[in-house]
């Protein structure tokens, strides 16, 4: 199984990764992704990341929801930076036998990132910043 888990601040190629990815064993691919929103205020998003240790969380979450879920894969890329509106801050795709496990792997991998990786977001607006967050 070819399995990316990854932190970068290059944007991730989603179609070469869903190509990447498929196997006859999936009857379904599930793509998961977050996008930097405009809240109205924000010009800007900077991400940063303890990247050891959030490499690892991400290997931790994608094992657990492989044997939680039966997916066949898991692919989690996370980028960090100052990204601007509109840009890919994660795509998370997984490999099924059925829809349903693909759906519901997707989500706790994504509630998973968000309770246990160690990356912070901070909202940019002209020359203010906001609060970081987890």
């Amino acid at each position: 199984m070819n399995m990316v888990l990854a932190l970068q601040k290059e944007d991730i190629d989603v179609a070469a990764l869903i190509a990447g990815s498929r196997t006859n064993k999936d009857g379904a691919q599930v793509v998961f992704i977050g996008c930097v929103r405009d809240d109205g205020d924000m010009d800007a998003l900077e991400i940063e990341a303890f990247v050891p240790v959030a490499e690892k969380d991400l290997a931790d979450i994608a094992a657990e929801a492989m044997e939680l879920f039966h997916l066949n894969s898991v692919d989690i890329i996370h980028r960090y930076g100052r990204l601007a509106l509109g840009e890919t801050i994660v795509v998370i795709l997984v490999g099924a036998a059925h829809r349903g496990e693909g759906y519901e792997g997707s989500r706790y991998i994504i509630e998973k990132l968000k309770e246990k990786v160690p990356i912070w977001k901070q909202e940019l607006s002209g020359n203010a910043r906001g609060e970081w967050v987890h």
